[in-house]
């Protein structure tokens, strides 16, 4: 798994008890799925189709440095398949973990458009061609 996002947790990101709010979590975890299929689509007009089971297995406080990691598992014609967890920086201690999130590539007309892709490709690589 390849942790490229780092957040600070602060005062605005916590819920009443004090720890992390579970849906600030998961709303950085969708922008960075997002972005990742993106650029790995290359189609600014992909989006989240499905999130399998969330599993939040610690918590985090003010100040903690979390880290959120993306792994693909699948390529589909339309979509891309990743797991993705979410750990502290300084403990590696998981705070969540989601087996499955696909994100699905559009075309103009805001329906499923085959990608084409069936690996990972890295933006350096693209610009050596």
């Amino acid at each position: 798994m390849n942790f490229h996002t780092r957040k600070w947790i602060k005062p605005e990101d916590l819920n009443p008890n004090g720890t992390l709010f579970g849906g600030r979590l998961l709303e950085w975890i969708d922008e960075e799925a997002a972005l990742y299929a993106i650029i790995q689509l290359e189609n600014p007009r992909t989006v989240t189709k499905f999130m399998s089971e969330i599993n939040f297995r610690s918590s985090a406080k003010k100040g903690d440095i979390i880290e959120i990691g993306l792994e693909v598992t699948n390529f589909g014609k339309t979509s891309l398949s990743l797991a993705c967890e979410g750990r502290n920086k300084m403990t590696s201690e998981v705070i969540i973990s989601i087996d499955r999130i696909t994100m699905v590539s559009l075309g103009e007309d805001g329906k499923p458009f085959p990608h084409g892709k069936t690996e990972i490709e890295y933006v350096k690589d693209r610009l050596a061609n």
